[in-house]
């Protein structure tokens, strides 16, 4: 998902070893800088997508920003994808349940709590916001309210997806123990395991078999989780074979262009999951290999860095302008750029102020806490790892 970053920028892609990229579970995992600058890039989508919602744009202007971002719900999936793929690479030999969660609770909670609380300030201070419940509200802070339809976009709507990545968090233990223990054949079975099971869950949100629609329920968004963590794990064992950054980013771009195409919601995963897990796979073995990527510039991966508390408070940047520019105000072409670059502006500085005021610092305060409980021991390598 979004929670991923990059610590170790300057780790050298020549510590991935042998030319088939086998890595020794020992070494510290190099480093992955193309994948924090591809979650910037998927972070921009699920914000041109609710641009549009918003309808700031009329007219020409209206249909060239649904045409660029009217799949933009698609980098949700990204996020998941990835989120498979980080955790999978960065996971330590020998590492406890326990300690996973704790590095995952400190890794996305603090922003969530303090997102969820500004969500709470503008229902009762802003006009014509819904106002939760008290169920709904627990289940916001617990990260379950994506668990049943009827919640899943109260109070900061796009913190469904953290109650994805709790589903998966809580999985993760048992994923990871058994792909260690499958063949690269059987990781390959489980990848297609995974993608037959996307197929079908599409069809049965398509054709309306479930009551509810399945594009936010955690369950029905595992596959894709799933899908990453294998494709780290061939990467690991040095048995990758997708195709190059080049190809996998235009299957991508193709897979997001025939979205518009098919029922919208859940979906839409379909056509673009092939191309993303092509291209993740493909960025961190451009990265291991030091080949050509223009997702590595130093700013680009700098706004990966801030991409998660961007996603996080983008939406309420954008409800909060309602109350100044009213709802779907349809600009000209000129006057919907202004709108939006104001809103990009605020929403990206609100984002830095998150992550080094209380993302960073909350991380560091909640590891060092149960660092400073254990006996003195030589610390391991740090992970290198988009994580």
């Amino acid at each position: 998902m979004i929670t991923a970053t990059n610590r170790a920028l300057r780790t050298p892609p020549a510590r991935a070893g042998a030319k088939g990229t086998g890595l020794s579970p020992s070494a510290a995992m190099p480093s992955l800088p193309s994948l924090t600058g591809l979650r910037w890039m998927a972070a921009l989508l699920v914000f041109g997508l609710h641009v549009n919602n918003f309808g700031y744009f009329g007219g020409t202007g209206g249909r060239f920003v649904k045409w660029g971002f009217g799949a933009g719900a698609t980098g949700v999936s990204f996020f998941f994808v990835l989120s498979g793929f980080v955790l999978t690479w960065s996971a330590r030999p020998g590492d406890r349940a326990l300690a996973f969660y704790r590095r995952r609770i400190a890794r996305v909670y603090p922003v969530h709590l303090v997102t969820l609380l500004l969500a709470l300030i503008m229902a009762y201070t802003l006009a014509h916001q819904p106002r939760p419940t008290p169920k709904q509200a627990l289940a916001n802070v617990l990260l379950l309210h994506s668990w049943w339809r009827p919640w899943w976009q109260t109070l900061n709507p796009v913190s469904w997806s953290l109650t994805c990545e709790a589903f998966f968090y809580a999985a993760f233990p048992l994923l990871i123990l058994v792909l260690r223990r499958l063949g690269p054949r059987g990781a390959v079975a489980l990848g297609g395991l995974s993608m037959a099971a996307v197929l079908v869950l599409a069809r049965a949100d398509a054709h309306h078999w479930w009551k509810y629609a399945l594009y936010s329920f955690p369950g029905a968004r595992l596959p894709e989780f799933v899908l990453g963590a294998v494709t780290a794990r061939l990467v690991l064992l040095g048995r990758w074979r997708g195709p190059g950054l080049e190809a996998s980013l235009a299957l991508a771009l193709i897979g997001y262009f025939l979205v518009p195409q098919v029922t919208p919601g859940y979906t839409a995963t379909v056509c673009t999951l092939i191309g993303f897990t092509l291209l993740i796979p493909a960025a961190a073995v451009a990265d291991l290999h030091g080949l050509p990527s223009l997702w590595r510039g130093r700013k680009l991966v700098r706004l990966g860095e801030l991409s998660f508390a961007f996603y996080m408070i983008h939406l309420l940047v954008l409800r909060t302008g309602t109350q100044l520019l009213g709802k779907k105000p349809h600009f000209g072409v000129l006057g919907g750029l202004a709108v939006t670059a104001i809103v990009f502006a605020v929403s990206l500085a609100l984002s830095w102020l998150l992550y080094e005021a209380v993302e960073c610092p909350a991380r560091r305060l909640l590891l060092r806490r149960r660092s400073s409980r254990r006996a003195p021991e030589p610390a391991p390598a740090p992970a290198a790892a988009p994580d």
